[in-house]
């Protein structure tokens, strides 16, 4: 079994969403282990922009299970935004993706502290 990793390691916009979503059209298992809803992966198919900010760019491939792993900073109210984005588009994710209960939170009390 082979495994490939994409690691970014710059601070900005390095494109990684888009070059996973390329890469891995044929792969079984596609996993975010850090970073937050700060930036967003932006995807286009068939004229229609995507933009994700937690969730796995490879949720939009029909047989990958996508996974949000223990060092994900998870914003719930964004997350849920982006999940009632992909109902548009039929895409079964409670079947597609799995998040992990080490994934970090931001609560709202986390917002008025700063």
């Amino acid at each position: 079994m082979a495994v490939d990793l994409l690691l970014g390691l710059q601070w900005g916009d390095e494109g990684k969403g888009k070059i996973v979503d390329v890469l891995t059209s044929k792969y079984n298992i596609i996993a975010r282990f850090q970073g937050g809803p700060n930036a967003g992966h932006t995807l286009k198919f068939d004229g229609i922009k995507h933009v994700l900010r937690t969730i796995p760019s490879g949720i939009f491939h029909k047989e990958s299970i996508n996974v949000i792993g223990n060092g994900v900073v998870v914003d719930p109210v964004v997350f849920i935004k982006e999940l009632e984005g992909l109902d548009q588009f039929n895409i079964d994710y409670k079947a597609k993706l799995i998040v992990s209960r080490k994934a970090h939170l931001i609560l709202p009390t986390h917002r008025l502290l700063d």
